[in-house]
């Protein structure tokens, strides 16, 4: 029998739609499926302590962890840049994943520190895998948290000075995909014509190769404010999470952030990357102070961190005994300094920076928190956090398999 089109869609176009995106995030992702997404845990959670000089936030429809107790496990991960299989390296290292990639970590608590973009040609794949990996953790009592690291803000503005030609390639993809996905619901009557994310940016760029205008200009539509990546997988980012005794941030954090506001940083961050304050990120995302840039607490050499500073703003976090930083590369691999109050677990793991060993930070309930590191010269115990003095480093927990390395609380 011959249908027109009309009598086909009349009474499914939420059903094709939801068909097309699913058809499109396959094409995307590298073959995967996303599960449905579990409802939003209760907002309770996001209940911050008493804060000096600090006014209660109002509350947002959309949630956004900033403080959550201590779980039974926590997991930190360092910066990605866009390199899956070290990502997923990573993870299956803290017992996250098993071989297929499947959730295999219970009700642990991970958190990521951002910089998944830039410097590799994975980025799309890492933020579609790390959204499988949240609706299967939520399905068994676990959570992942993906925070903003200053490349994602860069690439919201429009700065791609550190994306690859195979990101660029990547996101040409995804652009050729997404169009494909949008001319489909557009031949379907009942559907809302969907809104062209490219309208508006320019098909040529001064100072790029013509060989990658369509990927540059992917990544525009792509990543702006509102833009169908930013606005799907961004937005649900945190800039700052305190996690029990433990502040996670990109770069760092300053007494005017705290007195600022934690919970307000993060919503204006969400508010800016949904395309409601316009073009530029808040002045507390620029410039070399900003939460997600600042390195006063992340020099590898000890001697050159402001430990006095890092005291003075964790006493204004109630309950704050560390500070757990990405964005700085350490060669030395994950490591503390300030008496452990500044632990730093961006190891450069990306083959787009300098191909480090995978490495983890894992809490596990009482105990000292300790380095799961996949880096087979560490063979010997050692005893101490300290990048500048391999003294003590912890104790070595394993010979075989990952190394374990405890660290000091």
């Amino acid at each position: 029998m011959d249908y027109s089109k009309e009598v086909i869609c009349r009474d499914v176009p939420n059903l094709l739609s939801s068909f097309v995106d699913s058809f499109v995030d396959f094409s995307v992702s590298g073959g995967l499926f996303l599960p449905p997404a579990s409802p939003a845990p209760d907002s309770a959670s996001q209940t911050a302590p008493s804060l000096r000089n600090h006014k209660p936030e109002p509350s947002s429809s959309s949630q956004l962890h900033t403080w959550l107790p201590s779980p039974e496990r926590l997991i930190a991960v360092g910066d990605l840049h866009g390199d899956l299989s070290k990502s997923k390296e990573a993870l299956r290292l803290a017992g996250l994943i098993d071989g297929s990639g499947k959730w295999i970590g219970g009700s642990t608590t991970m958190v990521q520190i951002g910089d998944v973009l830039d410097r590799g040609g994975d980025e799309l794949k890492i933020l579609y895998f790390l959204e499988k990996l949240k609706r299967e953790a939520a399905k068994d009592g676990g959570m992942i948290i993906s925070m903003n690291g200053n490349h994602e803000i860069m690439n919201v503005e429009g700065d791609f000075r550190y994306v690859t030609k195979e990101g660029l390639e990547e996101f040409r993809v995804w652009g050729d995909w997404f169009s494909i996905g949008n001319k489909m619901k557009a031949l379907c009557v009942g559907l809302e014509i969907p809104k062209d994310p490219f309208q508006g940016i320019p098909t040529a760029f001064r100072g790029v190769k013509e060989e990658f205008h369509s990927g540059f200009r992917a990544r525009i539509a792509a990543l702006h404010p509102n833009g169908p990546i930013s606005g799907r997988f961004l937005s649900q980012n945190t800039t700052v999470l305190v996690v029990g005794e433990s502040v996670f941030v990109h770069g760092g954090l300053l007494p005017g952030h705290v007195e600022y506001g934690l919970e307000r940083i993060n919503e204006e961050v969400r508010d800016w990357i949904k395309g409601l304050s316009g073009k530029i990120a808040p002045d507390y995302c620029r410039r070399s102070n900003a939460v997600v840039w600042l390195r006063k607490f992340s020099n590898e050499s000890a001697t050159k961190c402001d430990c006095s500073l890092l005291r003075h703003v964790l006493d204004t976090i109630p309950g704050a005994k560390r500070m757990i930083m990405g964005h700085t590369i350490q060669t030395a691999g994950i490591n503390g300094v300030c008496n452990n109050q500044a632990i730093r677990i961006d190891v450069g793991m990306s083959k787009g920076c300098t191909n480090g060993f995978p490495e983890v930070l894992e809490f596990n309930g009482n105990s000292p928190p300790r380095i799961l590191t996949s880096n087979p010269h560490l063979k010997k115990p050692m005893n101490s956090l300290n990048s500048d003095s391999k003294e003590g480093l912890g104790q070595l927990l394993h010979e075989q398999g990952p190394k374990q390395v405890e660290v000091k609380a």
